[in-house]
């Protein structure tokens, strides 16, 4: 249970926020979203590249599933409209369910639970990221004119998502054998989606000391974890 409820309980997180508090200062969530982004790419870095890149004689084969991962990122992100890096670009006064948003979502999450049983610094870095996302989703949804149980089920289904990606590769055993190519996919998907929030939180590509100095702490997090 240990692997699965803190990646739940992030999106519950991200979700009462924005529900109770009702935030309206986007600077601030654009620093969450530059220290997520950091402490993201930063354990993907000390930890998940050291693990898969340990046989030196399947390292060439190992960066090809890197960069599938990336491709694979990019294609998702052509369907989720940016989620995963905290810019949503849909219609807010509908009232249809976007679901080539929740299905690449859901993917994204999915895959993502995959390592986290091997190394509690990736399940760190997937509750950080979770958390400034599900705020970003939650607050489109609240705006959109969807029934207030449907948004429910589906940041519930999308809560789920992650541990279900944990207990398959915890319990299904003919998907362990590819264990390592599974998690250079999911790198690669790390990799797009922490330099992407780091390069577009950047407004006009100011120099921001006060980001700078988020990204570094997180980094700084991360390496001693």
């Amino acid at each position: 249970m240990y692997n699965y409820l803190p990646s739940i309980l992030a999106v519950v997180i991200g979700f009462c926020i924005v529900y109770i508090f009702k935030p309206n200062n986007q600077k601030n969530l654009k620093l969450l979203l530059a220290f997520s982004g950091a402490f993201l790419l930063a354990i993907t870095i000390f930890n998940l590249l050291p693990e898969v890149f340990e046989n030196h004689d399947t390292s060439k084969s190992i960066g090809v599933w890197i960069m599938i991962g990336i491709l694979f990122q990019k294609i998702l992100e052509y369907f989720s409209r940016g989620a995963e890096h905290g810019h949503l670009h849909l219609d807010e006064k509908t009232s249809r369910v976007p679901v080539l948003l929740f299905i690449s979502l859901g993917i994204h999450a999915l895959l993502e639970g995959f390592p986290i049983h091997h190394s509690d610094g990736i399940l760190l870095g997937i509750i950080v990221h979770k958390i400034p996302i599900a705020m970003i989703l939650t607050t489109f949804l609240l705006k959109t004119e969807i029934k207030r149980p449907i948004i429910f089920l589906l940041l519930s289904i999308f809560a789920m998502m992650t541990p279900l990606g944990t207990f398959i590769a915890e319990y299904v055993t003919e998907l362990q054998q590819y264990y390592k190519e599974i998690t250079a996919i999911v790198i690669g998907i790390f990799l797009h989606v922490s330099t992407t929030i780091l390069f577009e939180s950047n407004e006009g590509h100011k120099f921001n000391v006060t980001k700078l100095a988020v990204i570094l702490l997180a980094t700084v997090i991360a390496y001693f974890i």
